[in-house]
């Protein structure tokens, strides 16, 4: 019995929690009752079907008292049940609790399956607290409390033994499901930071280029030009000389721009490798690459450096993997890329980025394959240039790439 479902508790939420200060499994309900109204709440009701045992001893004893007091029992527990698990504080859980403990040690004696209730406390605690200590003593508190009770009262050791065993299971899986949890809700936060701080490096690296391509450049065009209108009446000739000047500085200016614009779409494949093994090694995740890199033109570089980029970005962001290989091989007049992680894989469709590799890599005449079944496999084949078969989408590509070449060479002249 897993009274907190772990399969269906996602890791965003429990980031959120541990941003907030929440608890953990509260951010997680918080998080689908915002997608889908009550449905993660309610779906927390389906483990009430194991108190059905409680009902074989009033079944058996066909006593009308006896189901009043038992009718008296169960709703009250029905009660304690439902406060936690729409309760959103923690004196209010650990309350809820103590009083499923109070009213299972008060019934216990006239209805020996009664002793689920210590179940229901410990499958209940390691979801409420972070902490081990806690949840560990509660589920030893509970399991001696029954065998003392048991013991006690002399009750049969299958009434007793029952409620100690399975208290000590349930609450140990549990436990493990929810440090599991919590494990990899810190490992996306991790994640995260990584990528936010590769954003703000992005924006520092774009920040510096502009301020030395265009820094200089235009401080020397303000002064030429305050010149040229201090000289316009005195001396013509030179302040032509000057305008002259800051054409020529504003033409280079616009060059090197350009140039840093080039450099943010791609600097090369082997610069997005060397950028991959950081950003990996940054992620925990080994990347193997023993192959050099086959002479692409630069059209398809460009395109392949993008690819090894997203393909980066998914790992990070979604793989949870611990080792990444790239290699590089020529088959059947192929160029292939093969990039495999070994993360939970499990692609079953295709997302924008995936989509955006896949048309990038198709609109150079390539192929483009996921295996998503053990980890994610990515494979790329591209045609060799001796094999190179134009398409009419590379060619269009192409006239487009020409008459822009020839409009930036008319704007330098």
């Amino acid at each position: 019995m897993s009274i907190c479902d772990s399969g269906r508790m996602g890791v965003s939420g429990l980031t959120e929690a541990a941003k907030s200060g929440a608890r953990p499994s509260h951010a997680l309900r918080n998080r689908h009752v915002r997608s889908s109204g009550k449905r993660s709440d309610l779906w927390d009701f389906v483990w009430i079907f194991y108190s059905v045992f409680f009902f074989i001893e009033p079944i058996a004893r066909h006593n009308r008292t006896y189901w009043i007091e038992f009718a008296v029992f169960y709703t009250i527990f029905l009660a304690i049940y439902s406060g936690l698990i729409f309760s959103r504080k923690h004196w209010q859980q650990y309350a809820l609790l103590a009083a499923m403990g109070v009213i299972g040690v008060l019934y216990f004696p006239k209805n020996n399956a009664i002793a689920g209730t210590f179940i229901y406390i410990s499958a209940f605690i390691p979801f409420i607290t972070d902490s081990l200590v806690i949840s560990v003593g509660t589920m030893a508190v509970v399991s001696i409390t029954v065998v003392i009770e048991g013991l006690l009262l002399h009750i049969t050791p299958w009434g007793w033994g029952f409620g100690a065993v399975f208290s000590l299971i349930v609450g140990g899986t549990n436990l493990i499901a929810a440090q599991r949890v919590r494990a990899n809700a810190k490992l996306q936060m991790a994640h995260e930071e990584i990528e936010q701080l590769a954003k703000l490096a992005e924006r520092e690296r774009i920040a510096r280029d502009l301020h030395d391509v265009l820094g200089h450049t235009l401080s020397v065009i303000v002064l030429k030009s305050e010149l040229a209108g201090r000289l316009f009446s005195r001396d013509p000739q030179r302040a032509a000389a000057e305008i002259a000047d800051v054409e020529m500085i504003s033409r280079k200016a616009l060059t090197e721009v350009r140039e840093a614009i080039r450099g943010y779409r791609t600097e090369g494949l082997a610069a997005e490798i060397k950028r991959a093994h950081s950003t990996l090694d940054a992620a925990g995740v080994t990347l193997v690459c023993e192959d050099k890199p086959p002479e692409f033109s630069p059209a398809v570089e460009s395109v392949i450096s993008l690819v090894v980029r997203e393909a980066v970005t998914n790992i990070v962001r979604h793989a949870y993997a611990s080792r990444c290989s790239m290699s590089f091989s020529v088959q059947n007049g192929h160029n292939s890329l093969v990039i495999e992680d070994d993360g939970r894989g499990g692609v079953r469709a295709e997302g924008n980025g995936i989509r955006g590799m896949r048309e990038r890599v198709e609109a150079i005449g390539g192929r483009f394959g996921v295996d998503g079944s053990h980890g994610t496999r990515l494979t790329i084949l591209v045609p060799t240039e001796s094999h190179v078969e134009k398409s009419p989408a590379s060619s269009s590509l192409g006239q487009k790439a020409q008459i822009a070449e020839n409009f930036a060479e008319k704007s330098h002249a």
